[in-house]
């Protein structure tokens, strides 16, 4: 649920308390996104970090023009996006996946998506590509409206309902794949 005063912050509030009224919110949120964009626990860690540090010198200049979520969300995905598409990360990523590393632990991600009935289901979207995997996990996980995911990709409304068209397509061929030949 959204804070009026978030709407409307002047420099009489104190940023540290909305900072951290922030990331208590929504730090779940922008976690998983930079998670399903990346696929890397620690780019999603990284760049949820750099969120709220962006957050935090953008607080009084939020204008309230979409929501604080979606604020958050549309700055995740671009550090996402920058991470994906720089040298070093397409180094690191081959690399990966010549030598795998081994984690001590299950990741809360990891925990959470084994609790989740739908886990094959979203193991299915996160093999569409990231332009129809982020209209399906924006519109479905993160229960937004088709204008509020139009504004915040800087897409048309008809290209986000094109998009989540071609992803419920997608998705079904992929269950029925699935059931047909037990890939």
């Amino acid at each position: 649920m959204e804070r009026p005063y978030w709407v409307s912050l002047t420099s009489g509030y104190d940023r540290n308390e909305v900072l951290t009224d922030l990331m208590r919110q929504y730090g779940d949120d922008v976690w998983n996104f930079a998670f399903f964009l990346t696929r890397r626990f620690d780019a999603a860690d990284d760049i949820c970090q750099e969120v709220f540090i962006m957050a935090f010198k953008g607080l009084y200049s939020f204008r309230g023009e979409s929501s604080v979520k979606s604020w958050l969300l549309t700055i995740a995905r671009n550090k996402s996006l920058n991470y994906l598409k720089s040298a070093f990360i397409r180094k690191v990523t081959l690399l990966d996946k010549v030598i795998p590393r081994e984690r001590a632990s299950p990741s809360a991600e990891a925990v959470m998506f084994d609790r989740l009935e739908s886990a094959e289901l979203w193991d299915h979207v996160m093999q569409l590509p990231r332009k129809l995997k982020e209209v399906i996990i924006l519109d479905y996980h993160y229960g937004m409206a088709i204008k509020e995911i139009a504004a915040m990709l800087q897409l048309s409304e008809g290209t986000v309902k094109s998009r989540m068209f071609r992803a419920k397509q997608r998705m079904s061929e992929l269950l029925k794949e699935e059931r047909e030949y037990g890939i």
